[in-house]
């Protein structure tokens, strides 16, 4: 049956057309899918959390799912296999490793451009020299704990085989906070902010805040693959978008509220006052120019590429693709 449409209901549709703003018609085309896992369960992934929850990635035009994952390697493997679009993480032996090993992962964005963070051990120890003989949490051998451990001891002049620091695989930052407090298991460890000031309330010693030892270091960072950024730039420059806006708005003091609470429910913390000290560091972490850190990530392939030969072989220009990032300057935006 062919239905006719009044000549008053023709010149609504026209009118419109004509008149409304492009936008609405954009909004309701198909968001673009994609997937952001991070391995890092502190208020480091916080700009994952808050883009979620704020929605500003479905501002952007982006269906985004954010997934914690066990560790670094995992995100990393969803991604090689093209379950994922990103991941949230940071230069570590994971993901260096991979990119020595043929896989297209490149930085796009580098969202936090310093070694950041707290160690903290026991009571008992007083100096980095204490820590020779000692047992250290990590969530995984070659991950981002290990990496900033690693990168701190290489700044203390400790080595782990001459010294006799034994690593312990314990678990995600969570994990590693209980255990610490628990005692026995591990002596220190690195700890976001927002666990190492729960700890240090406890009486337990901050031995560093590394962001204080100007460490050079490709923190976190919004890496992809090379043929997906070839494939599918608009998705990547929405995500990097959404990264600029969400970066502003934490930095909003009328949105501290929203912030402590994307805190609080992603790092499974008991109160807001916990989340205190993890959102007053996400106001000075984050960069506002969202480029990789060149020398932090030759730092990085510096320590890594002592034992092995591939990375030390890697070109740091071979692992960061600017193109995005650079047409967001031209326009202004950061």
């Amino acid at each position: 049956m062919r239905v006719r449409l009044s000549n008053a209901t023709v010149f609504f549709f026209i009118f419109l057309t004509v008149t409304c703003p492009v936008s609405l018609f954009a909004a309701s085309a198909a968001a673009h899918k994609a997937v952001f896992t991070f391995g890092g369960l502190n208020e480091r992934s916080g700009v994952l959390f808050v883009a979620k929850d704020a929605g500003i990635f479905q501002k952007h035009g982006l269906d985004a799912e954010v997934v914690g994952v066990r560790s670094g390697a995992v995100g990393l493997s969803a991604l090689a296999a093209g379950e994922t679009q990103f991941h949230g993480g940071s230069a570590t032996g994971a993901s260096i490793g991979a990119m020595a090993g043929g896989l297209d992962l490149v930085f796009v964005a580098g969202l936090i451009n310093k070694l950041d963070g707290t160690f903290v051990v026991a009571p008992n120890i007083k100096t980095p020299a204490d820590l020779k003989g000692k047992k250290i949490g990590v969530q995984s051998i070659g991950g981002g704990v290990w990496m900033f451990t690693m990168l701190a001891f290489d700044h203390w002049g400790l080595n782990p085989e001459r010294d006799n620091i034994q690593f312990r695989i314990i678990g995600d930052q969570s994990v590693i906070a209980q255990a610490l407090a628990t005692g026995g298991i591990i002596d220190g460890a690195y700890l976001g902010y927002t666990f190492g000031a729960q700890l240090e309330r406890q009486g337990f010693r901050v031995l560093a805040d590394l962001l204080k030892l100007g460490i050079p270091f490709q923190g976190l960072g919004m890496m992809t693959r090379r043929s997906f950024v070839d494939r599918s730039p608009e998705t990547v420059e929405r995500s990097l978008r959404a990264m600029v806006e969400t970066i502003r708005f934490i930095n909003n003091p009328e949105n501290k509220s929203a912030v402590i609470k994307s805190l609080v429910r992603w790092l499974r913390l008991s109160k807001a006052e916990d989340a205190e000290t993890g959102y007053e560091m996400m106001k000075v972490l984050y960069d506002r120019r969202i480029y990789a850190n060149v020398d932090g990530l030759r730092n990085v392939i510096r320590i890594l590429g002592r034992s092995n030969e591939q990375i030390r072989r890697l070109k740091v220009e071979d692992i960061i693709d600017e193109r995005i990032a650079k047409k967001l300057e031209k326009e202004g935006l950061f």
